[in-house]
């Protein structure tokens, strides 16, 4: 596959310089060989986020030992510059520790969503200013759109890759000095052919499937092991408040949850649809009790060329879950930062901690999004 990369700089190539975030994986390190051979002046830097050396052998885990390893050979391969950054005491505090009072809470976070934010898109962002460089390139499979009013975030090409979800809180700053080459890749597969065709040892590295800080899964395993007595026991009932069992601690559990409830199953089935962390109850109940008319978020990052306040409401295109079909609804400001969600069909398996985002209707354009932190109606 031939694929034409263009910056948008008016600048020569060889007089470009771009940072590229290199987490070891094959969709990075592809994105680094494709800017090195087209001339840029390329940068690579991989972030140490925890101690990799406890993670060394763990498959799945994006910045572990090896993946470093991986990192640092492709540039060697490629000859182009590498580095290591030692973030590993600011992800903690912006990230793992968030992630453990989120589940403590009887929330569900998305971490992946905070280290954008927080880490890779700050830190690393002003890492790169700092070394001259005109932009930072990611192996994100998202588009970064020039319009007559700035930089807009846009799906990628390929749905079954899109990560927009997971970016909605890249601000309006951020974007401009952010570059996805990957957007336009219409597979997966074509970015493993381009990764042959560069001779890159990485071609056929399976992708990571869990949060790298957690490459087994186990979530509530970490959350004992950094915060001894989070999994305290309680009660797990139905809508009505009538016990059914017990639980070892609602970091066990989730919205929407269905298999090993720890209740007996027989009739129709159960799901998790209230997690109360004061009570430590789990209340269960049929599916039907997840549908959800209205809820709210906060920590809105808006990326529309209007106003966000400028209306009363925003008639978008929303997404409760990175898998979920987006659905149409009505956004409500109540402040520039905060709003009540109302889809004009409910929607399934609202989740506190975890992100809505907005799409302008019709549209591949993000629009941004924010937390859901209540619902308003059961």
């Amino acid at each position: 596959m031939d694929m034409a990369i263009d910056l948008g700089f008016a600048k020569p190539r060889q007089e470009t310089r771009v940072v590229v975030a290199m987490s070891g994986g094959v969709d990075s390190s592809v994105v680094a060989a494709l800017l090195h051979n087209a001339g840029y002046e390329v940068i690579g830097v991989t972030m140490q986020l925890y101690d990799h050396g406890a993670a060394v052998g763990r498959k799945g885990a994006c910045c572990a030992g090896r993946d470093i390893h991986d990192a640092r050979r492709i540039a060697a391969e490629c000859g182009f510059p590498h580095y290591v950054l030692d973030y590993e005491s600011h992800f903690r505090a912006s990230v793992i520790d968030e992630f453990v009072d989120s589940y403590t809470s009887g929330s569900t976070p998305i971490p992946c969503i905070r280290c954008n934010q927080r880490v890779k898109f700050t830190e690393m962002l002003g890492m790169a200013r700092d070394l001259g460089a005109d932009c930072l390139a990611t192996g994100h499979y998202v588009r970064r759109l020039e319009a007559r009013e700035g930089a807009e975030l846009h799906r990628a090409v390929d749905a079954d890759r899109d990560q927009s979800y997971f970016l909605f809180a890249t601000t309006r700053d951020q974007l401009a000095f952010l570059r996805f080459p990957l957007g336009a890749v219409p597979s997966k597969q074509e970015t493993r052919a381009l990764a042959r065709k560069f001779g890159l040892t990485v071609a056929d590295k399976p992708d990571s499937q869990d949060i790298c800080f957690v490459p087994d899964g186990n979530y509530a395993a970490l959350i004992q092991k950094l915060e001894p007595g989070a999994a305290e026991p309680g009660n797990i009932v139905d809508l009505s408040g009538r016990k059914l069992g017990e639980h070892q601690g609602i970091i066990n559990y989730t919205i929407g949850q269905r298999r090993r409830l720890g209740i007996p199953t027989s009739g129709e089935p159960l799901y998790v649809v209230k997690l109360d962390p004061v009570s430590r109850r789990v209340t269960v109940g049929p599916r039907s009790a997840l549908w959800i008319k209205e809820f709210r978020i906060d920590d809105i990052n808006w990326l529309g060329h209007q106003s966000f306040v400028g209306r009363a409401q925003w008639r978008v295109a929303i997404k409760v879950r990175s898998t979920a079909e987006s659905v149409t609804a009505h956004i409500k400001p109540d402040g520039p930062h905060s709003a009540h969600v109302v889809p004009e069909d409910p929607v399934w398996g609202v989740t506190p901690g975890q992100a809505c985002v907005f799409y302008a209707p019709g549209s591949a354009r993000v629009l941004g999004g924010g937390w859901i932190c209540r619902k308003t109606d059961s």
